[in-house]
């Protein structure tokens, strides 16, 4: 990894997803010094498949990331992944080709990849030892000599120039950033089970509706189940959604993060689906239940001090636009890019976080 000049400053990055380990590649490759905090055993991703859309890869390409991820994934090159909106009742009538829509088909260019392997692409590049484990962070404190001061679980701490939150979408640092001890994070009255299932299996069992060359969404009365693949092909990725939009978000409490259920409950929640659904939805075995939070109502800042608040610590979000995680690509591009510039330096670094969270509120809302 080539490095630029080294900085008279030091970052402290909590968490060690998908934004946190890119933010720590484009840091170091530019000469700031970064320390990486993660509460795992190890660096690790929950979930299967995402998909990085044209604005994810760019902002990947300018931390210089983008060679290595597509190495990592399916494609040997960014390619359009357009839905087929297929009905949910037989006979699986298509509703909607969005291919046939797009008039700029440079623009729609995207990248779908497991998580864990993007994950390991990035990994692979970084310094080991900047990495550090078993750190949980459970507290933020602001120094008179503006410094922050993390604080870990395990009784350590450690202070910072500039303190990069990455650590998700239950972020320990929101309520200290927003200076509010209610919670923002709030249920959105939408779940989905998700799992992976074998192609071969579905084509087996005589699904009819093609799922191998281009992402399907069924839809639905109060519903959808999105299916792509990964793995060549040979793996679907399957997210079924249910929603109750007949309740204001928000409107009950906080429910468990993930959980597993019985497949009866799957099954019962698209009573009435066709053949091809309920195929799917048969061989999805063992489903885990996703109860999806998001943090509304938004957040009138992302930044406290010298700390920031990045991806889903900062905008939490329902999937449906399927740029939740290049969000926090982009964050984590435009801090860089403020922070490595030749005229950035410890007197002046309060203005970069700030710049992130007014460019960041633009885009997001």
């Amino acid at each position: 990894m080539t490095t630029l000049p080294g900085k008279d400053f030091n970052v402290a990055i909590v968490g060690g997803g998908m934004s946190g380990a890119a933010a720590a590649y484009g840091l170091a490759r530019a000469g700031v010094p970064v320390q990486v905090f993660e509460a795992a055993a190890k660096f690790g991703e929950v979930g299967a498949g995402v998909g990085l859309g044209p604005n994810a890869l760019r902002a990947l390409d300018g931390l210089g990331l983008l060679q290595a991820v597509i190495a990592h994934s399916d494609q040997v090159e960014p390619a359009m992944r357009i839905f087929n909106f297929v009905s949910g009742i037989a006979p699986h009538e298509l509703v909607f080709d969005y291919e046939a829509s797009i008039t700029n088909p440079d623009q729609q260019m995207g990248v779908g990849i497991f998580r864990p392997a993007f994950l390991d692409a990035v990994v692979e590049l970084l310094d080991p030892a900047i990495t550090h484990f078993h750190k949980r962070c459970t507290a933020l404190a602001s120094t008179d000599a503006g410094h922050t001061v993390l604080h870990f679980s395990d009784g350590t701490t450690h202070e910072a120039d500039v303190v990069i939150e990455a650590d998700g979408i239950r972020s320990v640092a929101r309520n200290f950033v927003t200076e509010k001890d209610s919670p923002t994070l709030v249920f959105t009255n939408t779940a989905t089970y998700r799992g992976l299932v074998a192609y071969e299996d579905l084509v087996r069992a005589g699904i009819k509706t093609e799922l191998s060359r281009r992402p399907v969404c069924f839809i639905g009365n109060g519903g959808h189940i999105v299916c792509f693949s990964i793995n060549d092909g040979r793996l679907i990725n399957v997210v079924a959604f249910v929603a109750d939009h007949d309740k204001p978000k928000g409107s009950e409490l906080p429910l468990p993060w993930v959980k597993s259920v019985p497949h009866e409950e799957l099954k019962a929640s698209y009573e009435g689906w066709g053949p091809d659904a309920q195929i799917i939805l048969d061989h999805l075995k063992n489903p885990s239940k996703w109860s999806i939070h998001a943090c509304i109502p938004p957040l009138q800042s992302y930044v406290r001090d010298r700390v920031v608040l990045v991806g889903d610590a900062a905008h939490g979000m329902l999937p449906h636009l399927g740029a939740g995680v290049g969000q926090g690509f982009e964050d984590v591009f435009t801090l860089t890019e403020f922070l490595k510039h030749p005229q950035t330096n410890k007197s002046n670094i309060d203005a970069s976080p700030r710049k992130l969270g007014v460019r960041t509120e633009y885009v997001c809302w």
